[in-house]
């Protein structure tokens, strides 16, 4: 028996979840590497052709390489696809033109704006400790962000509208039935994002495209697929709440591949509202899992 195999379903929940957050954090990382070389569009569209090839590939062998799905889904299929173009667009402008670290501390923002968003549109039932914590976590995404004409980036707003397509992108994957796999949703997702690139692509100039570009784009989207396959698995392994706070490792990644990579460090007042940002995150994650275990 291997010591992994050894490992409870939490401990192994955790481990999975660090490998995805650090799989997205260096796609991200990739990407924002050929930012100086490589216009948006081409590079995402690059990218985006290998990471459909692999992900037909995997749902070819998972067989979920089909449309055999509840016709209501249709619809939510095409909204989530939507979202997640949108999400590719926005979250690359700013990855191209803000600071790693600063970009992945305003999206852990993520867990508290779903469950917002969930108790608003979805009626999901809240209780009033974690209304004050999402309320004061969003105070924490406007110290990062800073509102103001010493500190504001105009990017973060593209950042903070990635927050909001992601969140509408999620609460529709809760309403897509048992029926339809999770690799169709995905794989749809990438061919939208594929077909909106490959279109955006016409309007720019393309640059030549070197052996080190062609290296950063297969790794980018080596970690895509590795990171969308660590976070389905994440959700078969473990108790959700106690494993869901790890994602938060991904500020940490970002964090040390900003400063070695890049060398951006965030100032004191931004790693403060990351702080208190991952506390109320955390603690929502914490109270979900009071609530489910008293249910």
């Amino acid at each position: 028996m291997t010591k992994y195999s050894a490992l409870s379903d939490n401990a192994k929940g955790c481990i999975l979840m660090m490998l995805s957050m650090a799989f997205f954090t260096f796609n991200d990382t990739f990407m924002k590497l050929l930012s100086a070389d490589v216009p948006l569009f081409q590079a995402l569209f690059f990218r985006s052709i290998i990471t459909v090839v692999l992900m037909a590939g995997i749902a070819h062998r998972q067989g979920a390489l089909h449309l055999k799905f509840p016709k209501r889904d249709r619809i939510a299929i095409l909204v989530r696809t939507s979202c997640e173009v949108a999400t590719a667009y926005l979250f690359l402008t700013a990855l191209f033109h803000m600071p790693l670290a600063n970009l992945t501390a305003i999206l852990q923002a993520l867990p508290l704006t779903i469950a917002l968003a969930g108790a608003v549109f979805l009626k999901e039932p809240i209780g009033w400790r974690r209304m004050i914590a999402i309320l004061i976590g969003l105070v924490g995404v406007l110290l990062i962000v800073r509102p103001g004409p010493s500190g504001f980036d105009f990017y973060s707003i593209y950042a903070l509208l990635a927050v909001g397509m992601i969140t509408i992108r999620d609460l529709v994957a809760r309403r897509l039935s048992r029926e339809t796999p999770s690799m169709t949703v995905a794989l749809s997702a990438a061919i939208g994002v594929l077909l909106f690139s490959g279109g955006m692509t016409l309007g720019e100039t393309w640059a030549t495209v070197e052996v080190v570009h062609w290296m950063f784009i297969s790794a980018a989207a080596l970690c895509v697929v590795g990171g969308y396959l660590f976070s389905v698995m994440v959700m078969r392994q473990g108790d959700i709440g106690l494993v869901a706070p790890f994602r938060y490792t991904g500020l940490l990644w970002a964090l040390v591949l900003g400063f070695f990579v890049f060398g951006d460090w965030p100032d004191a007042v931004t790693l403060l509202g990351a702080l208190i940002v991952v506390l109320m995150g955390a603690f929502t994650f914490y109270r979900e899992r009071q609530l489910a275990r008293q249910a």
